[in-house]
């Protein structure tokens, strides 16, 4: 699947853009797949803790992020309530910033995606020996009020030691610099991973709604080190665990609906209990699937 040169594009920068890693028809199956999921979606049913307000807003929110690993939860824009109603200021089809964690388990058309030939034939070229899916999300970036995501590691949020995880993150529309494409500093997946996000081990302040914490210091970067990356609908960016990436907020008429799921490996490799992804069942192995 990969060549040589593409290797060592990826080994030097920490990403790799795969152009038609999925069909267009692909794209239109995982998007036509997710309007059902949103059509059959009650917003303030299955998702009351983020309409929640007072005290327990945070500690309900939290609870509803911890108990997403395996399931197909629902997560919102935050420009898409309103603060004082605490309800949808738009239809919600064009509210939603994420739905996951689990699509790649419980969706028929996201496992055909992320179990694919072309995707075993991706981690067997990066020396995968029992790489394992952990989590997936499809990610919206709304027209108008898509949220930035500020420059980070993937290995802040997912761990494993020795560290070996990558990201596929797959276009279903075309991503551009107006629509909040993926920003990258190319080679910094050279840095070691200072900061955690964990499940907050004092049991007291746990027990009190303070579920998760952030754990080292937080890195600084120059956004002159960025280089934006447009890719077409069908085309795939591999995301090393390590390398630095951002994407602005969509201030455009134009969605950038994307797909993406984490591979780790799991041979020789231990998945660490401080994340805050924890599933009742071992996460699907890729070779086995």
């Amino acid at each position: 699947m990969l060549t040589e040169e593409q290797i060592q594009s990826f080994e030097k920068n920490g990403y790799l853009v795969v152009k038609q890693l999925v069909t267009i028809d692909d794209c239109q199956k995982l998007k036509e797949s997710v309007e059902h999921l949103i059509d059959k979606w009650n917003p303030e049913h299955d998702t009351s803790c983020v309409f929640s307000s007072g005290e327990n807003r945070e500690q309900s929110r939290s609870q509803y992020f911890l108990e997403s690993g395996d399931k197909i939860s629902f997560f919102m824009e935050e420009d898409a309530v309103d603060q004082n109603t605490k309800k949808l200021n738009r239809d919600k089809h064009y509210s939603v910033n994420k739905i996951g964690h689990a699509l790649h388990t419980l969706e028929p058309q996201f496992k055909r995606v992320s179990f694919s030939e072309k995707i075993k034939a991706i981690v067997h070229d990066l020396n995968y020996v029992k790489p394992a899916i952990c989590q997936s999300m499809y990610i919206f970036k709304q027209p108008f009020i898509g949220a930035k995501v500020g420059p980070h590691q993937d290995g802040t949020f997912l761990f494993n030691n020795p560290l070996k995880i990558m990201g596929i993150w797959i276009a279903l529309e075309d991503a551009t610099i107006e629509n909040g494409c993926l920003w990258f500093i190319p080679g910094s997946h050279k840095r070691s991973i200072n900061r955690r996000y964990i499940r907050n081990p004092n049991k007291e302040e746990f027990d009190n709604g303070k579920m998760l914490i952030y754990e080292g210091d937080e890195d600084q970067y120059d956004d002159k080190e960025f280089v934006p990356v447009e890719i077409a609908a069908g085309d795939g960016i591999l995301i090393h665990g390590q390398v630095v990436h951002k994407s602005e907020q969509n201030t455009s008429s134009i969605s950038r609906q994307i797909y993406t799921f984490h591979i780790i490996e799991t041979n020789d490799s231990e998945y660490s209990k401080e994340n805050w992804l924890q599933t009742k069942e071992p996460f699907p192995l890729i070779y086995d699937t």
